[in-house]
């Protein structure tokens, strides 16, 4: 066991990369996953409402009421 650890005197440089690549991948993930919630954030702020007109819009159309009732006569 302790043969697997020393690597023939190679391995603390094989043990401080293999941590070193470790820790960057770890903080890499850390910071990409901040920077996705902000952004997400961001668009939920800037696009959310879309639906709402869409479907005001959408609703004003005859044929659309139609198919709006019938679904939630479905649902029922």
């Amino acid at each position: 066991m302790i043969n697997l650890l020393i690597m023939n005197g190679y391995g603390l440089f094989v043990w401080s990369a293999f941590a070193f690549t470790l820790i960057n991948f770890f903080t890499l993930y850390i910071i990409i996953n901040r920077q996705l919630v902000k952004e997400n954030k961001k668009f939920e702020l800037k696009f959310n409402h879309l639906e709402k007109i869409k479907y005001k819009e959408a609703y004003k159309q005859r044929t659309n009421q139609v198919l709006v009732s019938s679904n939630a006569a479905q649902k029922i």
